[in-house]
């Protein structure tokens, strides 16, 4: 029987529990209610959510879901805020993995303009969860993103694929957070709009009740796979508590039946305050990672599997 230290474990209200023996570290939010999927929480080695739901100040930032998957301009169309009729559905799940070393996930999701009942595209996302040999968390993320139509623009923008909202203790702004990219940069000034490998975020973080309630420190790096289209990308981070790789910061990428976008990205939430050396570590074995594929399985009663 194959070990299920690692669980991706299906809940009621359409959610997915990401534990380690037996702990959540992580949950997937995608009910037909909700404008779009989201991970929250998201916990560090505390088990405290290091994410948040919503700025901490502005109501209409309540787009801003934890860790969520957007863009801003996709043939003209914003699925990025909460302004318009677009919308991302789970069209359905594909394979839950358990395992020894990692937990797996597959689903295929539908981008619709809101007016269509045919989506503009579909992303199959694929999520990997497991531990760091520091007690951190890591999810990986792969997401193929192919349309309806032969090809489709998704065009020029700060704003998309991948976005963190961090939690309002972690902010520079709100909390004491630090932000600081692979090149040593620090601070929203000197990283907004450069391009970077890896970008982190890290600052305090509340644990404990009562009389032991206190304050240690937490963070999130958020990595970009090499093989992304315009890498290293541009960072739109801000002071008040977000972050997230523009892949289409400098110009529009095209996606194509023939040739669907694929972007990788990795979420390394650790103990402490930033270390360069070990994100350096983390970025090398990430982008020696092969993709995953996602076929029809030969096992008896399962219908998918995910492999590299």
């Amino acid at each position: 029987m194959q070990s299920s230290k690692f669980q991706a474990l299906p809940q009621p209200q359409s959610q997915v529990s990401f534990r380690v023996d037996g702990i959540e570290k992580i949950r997937w939010n995608f009910g037909t209610e909700l404008r779009r999927p989201f991970f929250y929480p998201f916990c560090g080695p505390s088990n405290e959510p290091l994410t948040r739901m919503g700025h901490p100040g502005a109501p209409n930032h309540d787009h801003h879901q934890s860790i969520w998957f957007a863009h801003h301009k996709v043939q003209g169309i914003d699925f990025w805020s909460n302004n318009g009729t677009a919308h991302i559905r789970q069209k359905e799940w594909l394979c839950y993995r358990d395992g020894a070393d990692e937990a797996v996930m597959a689903v295929n999701l539908d981008w619709h303009d809101g007016h269509n009942p045919q989506p503009l595209m579909t992303q199959e996302l694929v999520a990997g969860f497991r531990m760091h040999k520091s007690g951190g968390t890591i999810l990986e993320l792969q997401s193929t993103f192919t349309p309806t139509s032969k090809e489709l623009e998704l065009e020029q923008t700060n704003f998309g694929f991948l976005a963190v909202r961090m939690a309002k203790t972690i902010s520079a702004y709100f909390g004491n957070g630090v932000i600081t990219d692979n090149q040593g940069r620090s601070g929203e000034p000197a990283i907004f709009d450069q391009k970077a490998d890896w970008v982190d975020y890290s600052g305090g973080v509340l644990v404990g009740n009562g009389d032991n309630r206190r304050e240690i420190q937490e963070g999130i790096t958020c990595f970009n796979h090499q093989a992304n289209p315009n890498s290293p990308p541009g960072w739109h981070v801000r002071e008040d508590g977000w972050m997230g790789p523009s892949a289409c910061r400098e110009q529009s990428l095209l996606t194509s039946q023939e040739k669907p976008l694929r972007l990788r990205y990795l979420l390394f939430g650790h103990a402490g305050l930033v270390d360069i050396s070990v994100n350096d570590e983390l970025a090398e074995k990430f982008n020696r990672l092969p993709d995953w594929i996602v076929r029809r399985s030969s096992v008896k009663h399962t219908f998918w599997e995910v492999f590299r």
